[in-house]
């Protein structure tokens, strides 16, 4: 009996200083939709639609700026049914800086002079907002075939390139 006030009592102070946190958030934008919808679908869909090339060109520059996203294949190196494996490291490093730089320097030195790669950094949604899966156009084109799905995204389509995609599996059917 004790040990249910006791963790009654616990769960209650921290409801009660977690509240002000909380409250602090609400205005903060969420990916979740309103309770009361403002705009119909279609009307939500057509300016989704209109943004898509912004949204698509703002994440191009984004994995530009990070990767080297040029198509280079190792030589004689594929996977089982015969698709390219890209070759090399392809993380962009700040301007001046080398790899060799790089190790010859401590963390804490790479952290105060703004060095650290942004490939290394977390990835973005395309549309970070909406969020929601974003699917290769051969799977797209897959369980559009075998199910009649068509999984194509109006606000937005796969940010990576084809060459960096893993090699998709044989048709069973």
């Amino acid at each position: 009996m004790r040990s249910i006030a006791w963790t009654t009592a616990v769960v209650a102070i921290g409801a009660a200083l977690a509240l002000p946190a909380g409250l602090a958030f609400a205005d903060q934008p969420t990916s979740y939709s309103p309770v009361a919808l403002t705009e119909s679908f279609d009307e939500v869909m057509a300016r989704m639609e209109a943004a898509k090339p912004e949204v698509m060109q703002r994440q191009m520059n984004l994995l530009e700026e990070r990767y080297d996203l040029s198509d280079r294949p190792m030589d004689g190196v594929t996977a089982t049914r015969g698709k390219a494996i890209q070759d090399g490291v392809r993380v962009k490093l700040p301007e001046g800086v080398s790899w060799p730089d790089l190790a010859a320097m401590t963390p804490e030195e790479i952290k105060a002079k703004g060095l650290w790669p942004k490939g290394f950094l977390p990835l973005p949604h395309p549309n970070h907002p909406e969020g929601g899966m974003v699917f290769p156009q051969f799977h797209i084109d897959e369980i559009n075939r075998q199910e009649g799905r068509d999984l194509t995204r109006f606000d937005m389509d796969l940010d990576l390139p084809d060459h960096f995609l893993p090699e998709y599996p044989r048709r069973c059917s």
